[in-house]
């Protein structure tokens, strides 16, 4: 499916929410792609902006265009290798916030279904029992609205589109989400409320774990928390036990 338009927003230009001489942790608006896309129009992203600045950073992992959130950035290949290594072996962690339609009956849970890219549709992903990868979700409602609620979420996985499709699969679609909301969900919002509100992770300069936080707009209220808050606990792996490049 082609961009029909893009107007990312321009202010402010780049949101700096941590820096060292190793990484630097941003705050993505909504509508900015994180890397440029093919055409020359869709030059403009997170990863084109810093550039500017630093021309040797580089990009460990992405969040889609309409999410908002913490991105984290590497400004060495030494930081770059280190945290590359930790997203490929699901060291990272992300907790989101999300405004859905309607609201779950169970308060928690965990939604474990496999997914795979709808081709015909691309970027669309889907449920696919036969084909797709393993994929799972906690989820945990923290506010309860008059026709949507707000949900907390942990990724265990991290596939293209898995909040947005596992919670649509759930029958509760993520409001403004231009792909799997229905026409309801879709209009209630001009923006997909999706937002990478927590980042952990081991700093590549000395492997301390360090967790990184940013307020979200559309729920305010949220706030930090805990790895092990989640149910079951959900424990780091040691750093340490990577295995040798």
């Amino acid at each position: 499916m082609a961009m029909l338009s893009y107007t990312p927003p321009t202010s402010p230009w780049i949101e700096t929410q941590f820096e060292d001489q190793d990484i630097i942790v941003v705050n993505k608006p909504s509508g900015l792609l994180s890397v440029p896309g093919r055409a020359p129009e869709h030059y403009d992203s997170m990863w084109g902006r810093l550039v500017e600045r630093y021309p040797e950073i580089q990009v460990v992992h992405r969040l889609d265009m309409s999410t908002s959130g913490l991105m984290l950035l590497a400004k060495n290949k030494q930081a770059e290798r280190s945290l590359k290594k930790q997203f490929q072996y699901r060291l990272t962690h992300k907790v989101y916030y999300a405004r859905v339609w309607g609201t779950p009956s169970e308060a928690q849970g965990l939604i474990d279904l496999p997914l795979i890219c709808d081709w015909p549709n691309r970027p669309r992903q889907m449920v696919c029992y036969e084909h797709g990868k393993p994929s799972q979700t906690y989820y945990e409602v923290v506010k309860s609205e008059q026709q949507t609620s707000i949900v907390r979420l942990f990724p265990i996985t991290g596939r293209s589109h898995q909040l947005r499709v596992h919670l649509m699969a759930l029958g509760h679609p993520i409001v403004g989400d231009e792909f799997y909301a229905t026409p309801e969900a879709l209009a209630y919002s001009e923006r997909l409320e999706l937002h990478a509100a927590e980042l952990t992770f081991y700093h590549p300069s000395n492997n301390q774990l360090t967790a990184m936080f940013v307020d979200c707009d559309f729920y305010p209220q949220a706030t930090c928390v805990a790895v092990d808050h989640f149910q079951p606990p959900l424990a780091l792996p040691d750093y340490r036990t990577l295995p040798k490049q």
